[in-house]
């Protein structure tokens, strides 16, 4: 097998040897008839090095020339003529003179070498007479200069009128260019690759009256197709003051656009430059629009295009040049429906209904493309429309999938004043959501000056963060970024369904709604996100965070993963269900990143009096996962790293119920037990005290001040009306002598007698005194008066109960006991009133 192999490598190697040997050794004879007027010219193709000759008989030369009439036989020196050589056929046809050799053009003469070869026909004409080139199928496509045609075979015509050559354009074979007049001579041109199998020229010529203008291109357009052509001279400009016209054959049942896509315009000292069109049917032929008009569309079967030139200041001509598509497609099925769409009462927005994938992707020329249309002839693939206006709008499009609509609204606060107490929703308009087109993107750009914020809240629906351990799922996700001069600040991406109730941010913000599939049409009517503008805050971002019980919240830092600027702070604003408990914990056990200025701070702290407050710098560890029992904050501030690596966070939440402790049950239900056998006890002593208990004996003490800061009406009826200090019953067996001693120190009670007040009566009740008047102090001599206090009594009651068992003896005992004895009934009984 192997054998075999090597022996048919060593026979293709041997053919290919004597291949060469042949085209080396190999002679052409090229003998042009006198009347068909042809040269022929074989000359070194531009910088190659004549390492290849001629030789004709023995005299070897870089170049040959054969005239009309000469029989020349020549050879070449190398193996490979057609890397360095290649060559010219020019035929000259004079139709002023005499009769024109009308019908098909013949590549003339044969037996040419195998080499780069230029067909030219130079056809003299009169300028009052017409010429046309007519080609066979498949007819011709127009290409930009410098363009190559895909098998390397190209057409290149020109006008001559008088001593001026016009360039028509440069074609290439499988197009839609079907014949091309001209007025006066042309010269036109095939370029063969040497390995072209073309043996014909593919067009005729013909003879024609004069056009009365440059040039007419007929196009014929079958089926949905897309055609792009350019003015002569393209990018030169168009010769001064000229016409021409481009005539386009369309099936009645289909529909054609045009759209200029680049052009510019000359310096005209007279009459207009324009384009005039002729529609069969239409009621104002022709049609005449500028260059920068919105050129028409949907057009019902064949037209024409005429291109008029002006003439141009001779100082400063200018240059008139256009390249246009012309594109026919099939009508829309339902092409007379036509969709309204109500901006009238938006403010401040814009709707582009454009191609998937614009701007940033521009669709091939080739590629059937949607129109949409404000009215039957104005249509493009892009269109833009305004607030505060009603549009009716169509499309031309078999498939309206390759649509999307891009929106953007403007939202600004100037004085605090008058915006600060509105709210703003921000949801996609129903005069956008009712269209069959899906929405790509709404963009809301929210401004507001220094001093005053933003806040964005989602009252019902909350917001989740998008992270990689918690992605979204939605139809539609926010994307929301703040921008000052100094500061760019990508908060995130966001999705509805979240924990995350409220954003509060400095600066300008933009908030972008981006659609990822049809299911927005149905969650559309859901929206919940609102706006508004509020006071100053000192953080860049806050968050505040209402977490779903049952789910585990992740939340990390904006700018994710390139790191928040430096000196930027964030906070989280977390509540904490009343019956759960929270826990906290960092997905990573340090910052990572070293400061050259300034320092990275974490701080944790619970909404609780007393709580204390956590703080980690960058160089140290981040705290292990925590309970938290109240609302917490957390917030994280920058500093300025010494390298490009910025401060990434992200930490996590969750929640469960308060578990209550074995051993706090175990001490309430003791001390409950202990509580109930106290109170036993006090209710049976309570009883046997009632049974012995003695009347009360009062006391008139008038060293006291009765007045009660804070007590101010408690009672409603004044003393005069009322007999708050009058007692029926005065009891002997309890005396309270310790209060009232004697300068001996002898005890001298007033038992028995009641001697009734004489004094001023005010409207406060007997109180108890202040708490440094409850202990014996012996008044100095050259003691003071006190003033006395307006519209009040310095007279005081004390009430005592006598103790079962006690006797009249117990002096001693009493004076141990002299701060309990001493408080009165009345501040127990508004002690007790107030607990109550």
């Amino acid at each position: 097998m192997a054998a075999g192999r090597a022996l048919a490598a060593l026979l293709v190697a041997l053919l290919a040897a004597s291949a060469q040997l042949l085209q080396r050794e190999a002679s052409f004879t090229i003998s042009p008839r006198t009347a068909d007027n042809i040269t022929v010219m074989i000359k070194l193709r531009p910088g190659v090095s004549p390492s290849c000759q001629i030789r004709v008989k023995t005299v070897i030369r870089s170049e040959l020339k054969i005239k009309p009439g000469e029989n020349v036989t020549f050879t070449f020196t190398c193996s490979t003529p057609e890397k360095h050589f290649i060559m010219e056929i020019q035929k000259n046809i004079d139709c002023v003179s005499g009769p024109c050799p009308f019908g098909d053009v013949h590549l003339y003469p044969p037996g040419l070498p195998r080499l780069n070869r230029t067909f030219i026909w130079d056809v003299k004409a009169s300028t009052k007479a017409g010429l046309e080139l007519k080609f066979s199928t498949p007819w011709l496509r127009q290409i930009e200069p410098g363009e190559m045609c895909p098998d390397f075979v190209s057409y290149n015509i020109n006008s001559c009128i008088d001593m001026a050559t016009v360039n028509i354009g440069t074609f290439c074979r499988n197009g839609s260019v079907s014949r091309v007049k001209l007025l006066g001579g042309v010269v036109m041109s095939l370029h063969l690759p040497w390995d072209s199998p073309l043996t014909t020229s593919g067009f005729n010529i013909a003879n024609r009256a004069s056009i009365k203008r440059l040039c007419i291109i007929e196009s014929i357009l079958k089926g949905e197709s897309s055609i792009t052509l350019m003015s002569p001279n393209y990018p030169l400009g168009f010769p001064e003051d000229e016409l021409m016209t481009w005539q386009f054959v369309v099936p009645s049942n289909m529909r054609a656009s045009v759209f200029f896509h680049n052009y510019s315009l000359s310096n005209c000292e007279r009459k207009e430059e324009r384009v005039e069109y002729y529609i069969p049917g239409s009621l104002s032929n022709p049609e005449v629009f500028k260059l920068s008009d919105s050129q028409p569309a949907n057009i019902a079967g064949s037209f024409n295009l005429s291109l008029q030139g002006c003439d141009q200041d001779a100082q400063n001509p200018g240059i008139l040049r256009l390249l246009f598509q012309v594109v026919v497609q099939h009508p829309q099925i339902d092409e007379n429906v036509t969709h309204l769409v109500d901006l009238s009462k938006e403010w401040n927005m814009t709707v582009t209904i454009h191609f998937e994938g614009w701007p940033r992707h521009i669709p091939l020329m080739s590629e059937p493309i949607c129109l949409i249309c404000k009215d039957p002839r104005t249509c493009d693939r892009v269109l833009t429309l305004v607030s505060g206006a009603v549009y009716k709008i169509s499309f031309l499009c078999k498939d309206l999938s390759r649509l999307r609509i891009t929106a953007e609204k403007g939202i600004s606060c100037v004085d605090l004043r008058w915006c600060q107490r509105r709210i703003y929703s921000l949801s996609v308009p129903k005069a956008i959501t009712q269209l069959p087109i899906r929405l790509h993107k709404f963009i809301w750009k929210l401004l507001a000056p220094d001093l005053i914020n933003i806040e964005i809240t989602s009252p019902s629906l909350k917001l989740q963060q998008h992270v990689p351990e918690q992605r979204c799922n939605t139809s539609y996700s926010y994307s929301i970024a703040s921008a000052t001069p100094e500061t760019e600040l990508n908060v995130g991406v966001f999705c509805p369904g979240g924990s995350i109730e409220k954003i509060q941010m400095r600066n300008n913000i933009t908030i972008s709604l981006k659609t990822f599939s049809k299911g927005f049409l149905n969650e559309s009517n859901h929206q919940d996100l609102k706006m508004s503008f509020v006071p100053h805050i000192k953080d860049e971002c806050t968050f505040t965070v209402s977490p779903d019980p049952k789910a585990k919240v992740y939340l990390q830092t904006p700018n994710w993963p390139y790191g928040l600027p430096p000196y930027v702070s964030i906070s989280w604003y977390v509540l904490v269900p009343s019956k759960q408990v929270a826990r906290l914990g960092f997905s990573k056990d340090r910052m990572g990143i070293a400061c050259e200025t300034g320092r990275a701070y974490v701080n944790i702290k619970e909404e609780t009096l007393g709580a204390e407050e956590t703080v980690c710098r960058e160089d140290e560890l981040l705290p292990e996962p925590r309970n938290m029992y109240h609302n917490f904050w957390v917030n994280v501030s920058n500093c300025k790293p010494v390298d490009k690596t910025q401060l990434t966070l992200q930490f996590w939440v969750t929640f469960a119920d308060k578990q209550i402790d074995l051993g706090v049950i175990l001490a309430v239900v003791a001390g409950a037990g202990v509580l109930a056998a106290i109170g036993l006890t006090v209710c049976c002593v309570k009883k046997k005290k009632k049974k012995n208990q003695n009347p009360m004996v009062g006391v008139y003490n008038p060293n006291v001040n009765t007045q009660v800061p804070g007590k101010q009406g408690l009672f409603t009826k004044g003393r005069k009306n009322n007999e708050s200090h009058v007692y029926a019953v005065i009891d002997d067996a309890m005396v309270y002598g310790h209060l009232l001693k004697e300068s001996n120190g002898s005890v001298a009670p007033e038992v028995d007698v009641y001697r009734p007040f004489d004094g001023p009566i005010g409207s406060l009740p007997p109180s108890p005194p202040p708490l440094y008047f409850r202990k014996d102090v012996k008044r100095s001599s050259n003691a003071e008066e006190p003033p006395p206090l307006t519209d009040t009594d310095h007279d005081t009651y004390t009430f005592a109960h006598q103790k079962s068992g006690q006797s009249e003896d117990n002096g001693d005992t009493n004076e141990k006991n002299n701060g309990d004895m001493s408080v009165s009934l009345l501040e127990n009984k508004e002690q007790d009133g107030l607990v109550e």
